[in-house]
């Protein structure tokens, strides 16, 4: 692998995700949707720190911009791990039974990461749809959305 793909420009992973490659695929897409489904969560409490006259409602926004953001962190080092476990995969392609399983077996964890993460980041929408700016409440929605598709498409991969 080049260049690790979270550094690549939207365009540039499109790009090389259309192509006759191994890699990324399925998983590196999936977690990359989480990311960005993380990535709303964040917007969303930023928007919503410092409206709340309740400091417990302003403790908790900033612990759930501070998970969701390292879960959107996390999800984007998931893009190019799911990429080198496929890469390992492909290497053992005429090694031993033992060697394929146990790379089976590794490329499996980045698809189980990501359907625990977004789990772990949906969990978080709903006191950002009671308390957080009310005006956010459609981008909360596509936050779920994004992170039940990295879910689910991570579901089939594991």
């Amino acid at each position: 692998m080049p260049s690790k793909f979270k550094n690549y420009t939207l365009k540039s992973y499109l790009d090389v995700l259309a192509k006759k490659e191994p890699v990324p695929g399925g998983g590196s897409a999936a977690a990359l949707t989480g990311a960005l489904g993380a990535a709303l969560l964040c917007m969303v409490a930023n928007y919503s720190k410092g409206k709340s006259q309740s400091k417990m409602v302003e403790k908790r926004i900033q612990r759930i911009l501070d998970q969701s953001e390292a879960i959107r962190k996390r999800f984007l080092e998931l893009v190019d791990l799911d990429a080198e476990a496929y890469l390992n995969v492909v290497k053992t392609k005429n090694a031993s039974p033992r060697e394929k399983k146990a790379a089976l077996k590794g490329a499996q964890k980045v698809p189980q990461e990501v359907c625990r993460l977004s789990y772990k980041a949906v969990q978080l929408a709903p006191f950002l749809v009671q308390k957080g700016n009310k005006y956010l409440i459609g981008d909360v929605e596509a936050a779920i959305e994004m992170l039940m598709a990295a879910f689910n498409s991570a579901l089939h991969l594991k």
